[in-house]
């Protein structure tokens, strides 16, 4: 039940015992107001100002007939106002309206065991609205989608919206030059993934649907500020006993992602290009050396453009029969073998090709103000974007990947990008562009699992995104990191990895992996040998075990670069395909309780506050903790072990609590298993073969 209390100039609500908003005349809990936002994008890059032309305080208020439908509060057919009428200055109830007079009124009910909020008769200049909502001094807060550089967001304030990440992201010299040369430095905060929701260590979460930019202060450590350009539709909070029961109601909420196919649970997914005697090559040198490859990731099947970035493709989704002359029968060939083959495609199309002149000419491309084909420029070249508030548009591409990627075998594909609808963008329906742009990430992933559906395969076949919102997550079987520097850098490259997968985790995201070895490399940066070996460890311990040549594979250390790097490759593969079970078991956990395989340790060590303030390790399954080695040149790594009782699993010795130094030589990083662990065994035969 929804617990109202009125004191004073003043009221506190809160639902099942949590109090989430205090309001007096001197602090409102609300404003609303109008704005005028100025938006910038390079390469998908925005900066974003607002002129706020009107700020109104909610400071009176009167709560209306708490016993009337809402409907009826929404008509003012029943209003009775609390002070004065003899109601009690506490109640429980199953609603409440509570009315700002001139300015907004704010209707609260318990829907599906969540308090629901929606904004009632809004004022038509309103376009901006502030809400406060309580804050507890020792609060952590966790969300607002993927985060790459802080896990706990308290103490911060950040946008929610969709863009590219960013190069260096505000560390270093690297961030500097990206943003000189091409705007693209980014920030700690940018993000594919940003979801309007967080949650909270004291169990409970807020969920808003509201697709217009937002801004979410966390800094007071009294309030939390949410900020949105638009009225919203809802806001929905969610009070539960636990971390497990609130990430699981999270879930619950955001939707589940599709089981994935069996086969993508063992071996290694070689991103390998350059026609088919390359690749052919490689996966020979790749079983010499004792590799599982249960599939080649071929990003180039579309044919290949050389930019002053580096190797990038030709967005023509079709197979290139100058470099990929009789593909299909390739890709028989390396069915027969029992090695699958997967492609790439994103929602632009290369101007100098036959499918964007056919989308061109049925109207299917986002437009710009003049009527014509809006062309992005992604890095030197520009590229037309699909409109995919067109149904008509949305069922063309649809049966581009029936027909051009499942027709001739693909088992799946990189479904890239999807943050770039630009400003000015005009819309098949007529939306304006900044209310569709969060939105659109979660529109292709509809595009490419319904043209799976379609099919009847996605038992067997796969994609994985990078980018994504609310609605994307029951449409998309896997995520992966996005596009990493391919170094040690902790704002861009190996280490930002971590609390990616952790964050979607906490947000009941349960399939995540990254690219083994990173994809950037720009100016000096370049993969290292031990880079590779130590992505590749961070890699055997997640969901897909996947490598990337990056953008420019001539200057970084690959998969077959010699011999004891083949030999690493083979070893991990190894380890990954011994957890098939455990990892099974962890997405069976997953798919019943919205629990992710990759988690933050505090979910089940409620009680260490010490575990709030660490980042770079995660708990893969229930009974795997794993603290990757994320800087140069270490033979031993610090982890910290909350209260259990803890087995290295490279050499079977037990550890107790705290922060404990372990040696972590190549090929054996920091993991322990619970000694409790049903899987215990599976644990102790890795250590006795690799040990």
């Amino acid at each position: 039940m929804i617990q109202l209390e009125v004191h004073g100039e003043g009221f506190s609500l809160s639902y099942k015992g949590r109090k989430l908003i205090e309001h007096n005349r001197r602090r409102p809990c609300l404003a609303v107001g109008r704005g005028d936002g100025r938006y910038r994008s390079v390469r998908a890059h925005f900066r974003i100002r607002d002129r706020v032309q009107e700020r109104a305080p909610c400071r009176e208020f009167r709560v209306l007939n708490e016993a009337a439908g809402a409907n009826e509060i929404a008509q003012e057919s029943a209003e009775r106002e609390l002070a004065g009428k003899g109601l009690p200055g506490r109640m429980a109830v199953p609603q409440v309206a509570i009315e700002f007079p001139g300015r907004i009124r704010l209707l609260c009910s318990e829907e599906q065991g969540r308090l629901c909020m929606r904004f009632a008769d809004p004022q038509s200049p309103w376009n901006r609205v502030w809400l406060d909502l309580w804050a507890e001094p020792r609060e952590h807060i966790y969300g607002c989608g993927e985060q790459y550089s802080e896990l706990d967001l308290r103490g911060k304030r950040l946008p929610v919206w969709s863009q590219e990440q960013g190069i260096g992201r505000g560390r270093g010299l690297i961030t500097l030059l990206a943003e000189a040369k091409m705007g693209a430095g980014g920030h700690w905060y940018s993000s594919y993934f940003p979801l309007t929701a967080f949650l909270s260590s004291y169990n409970w979460s807020c969920l808003c649907d509201s697709p217009a930019y937002a801004e979410f202060d966390f800094r007071d450590k009294n309030r939390h500020r949410l900020e949105f350009w638009q009225i919203p539709e809802s806001i929905r909070f969610d009070v539960q006993d636990s971390a497990p029961a609130i990430v699981g109601a999270f879930s619950d909420a955001l939707g589940r992602q599709p089981p994935v196919p069996e086969w993508t649970l063992e071996g290694m997914w070689l991103g390998v290009q350059g026609g088919p005697e390359v690749i052919l090559e490689k996966i020979e040198r790749a079983l010499d050396a004792g590799i599982h490859v249960s599939a080649v990731w071929v990003q180039d099947w579309v044919g290949r453009r050389l930019t002053s970035f580096g190797s990038q493709l030709m967005w023509n989704w079709r197979y290139d029969a100058e470099r990929y002359p009789e593909l299909p029968t390739l890709i028989e060939k390396l069915h027969s073998r029992g090695i699958r083959f997967l492609g790439y495609i994103n929602p632009f199309l290369a101007i100098e090709k036959e499918l964007y002149q056919e989308a061109s000419a049925r109207g299917f491309c986002v437009k710009n103000g003049s009527g014509r084909d809006h062309y992005v420029t992604i890095t030197d070249f520009p590229a037309a974007m699909i409109d995919l508030t067109n149904p008509d548009a949305r069922d063309w591409i649809k049966g581009v990947i029936r027909e051009n990627l499942i027709g001739i075998g693909l088992d799946g594909w990189m479904a890239d990008y999807g943050e770039y609808l630009p400003p000015g963008a005009v819309l098949a329906s007529g939306e304006s562009w900044d209310a569709v742009h969060n939105r659109y990430p979660a529109w292709w992933a509809r595009v490419n699992w319904e043209a799976l559906q379609e099919t009847g395969r996605e038992k067997e076949v796969v994609f994985f995104m990078r980018a994504g919102y609310h609605g994307s997550v029951a449409c998309s079987p896997a995520f992966w990191a996005g596009d990493q520097l391919v170094n040690w850098n902790l704002g861009d490259g190996l280490a930002t990895v971590i609390p990616a997968g952790i964050s979607l985790g906490l947000q009941g995201i349960g399939h995540f992996h990254s690219d083994v070895g990173g994809f950037t490399t720009v100016a000096w940066i370049r993969r290292s040998k031990e880079l590779f070996l130590r992505w590749m460890e961070l890699g055997t311990f997640s969901l897909q075990l996947r490598s990337h040549e990056g953008n420019r594979p001539e200057r970084n250390w690959q998969f077959d670069s010699d011999a004891e790097t083949l030999s690493h490759v083979a070893r991990m593969t190894e380890v990954f395909d011994h957890l098939k079970a455990y990892r099974q078991h962890s997405l069976k956990e997953y798919q019943e309780t919205g629990i992710p395989v990759i988690r933050h340790p505090y979910l089940h060590y409620e009680g260490d506050s010490q575990l709030h303030g660490l980042k770079y390790q995660y708990l893969f399954g229930r009974d795997l903790l794993v603290a990757p080695v994320i800087t140069p040149r270490r033979s031993a790594w610090t982890v910290y072990l909350p209260e259990d009782q803890w087995i290295h699993l490279w050499s079977g010795r037990e550890f107790a609590p705290g922060r404990r130094r372990v040696a972590a030589p190549l090929g054996q990083p920091p993991v322990f298993y619970r000694k409790r662990s049903p899987f215990r065994e599976t644990f102790e035969a890795i250590r006795r073969e690799f040990g």
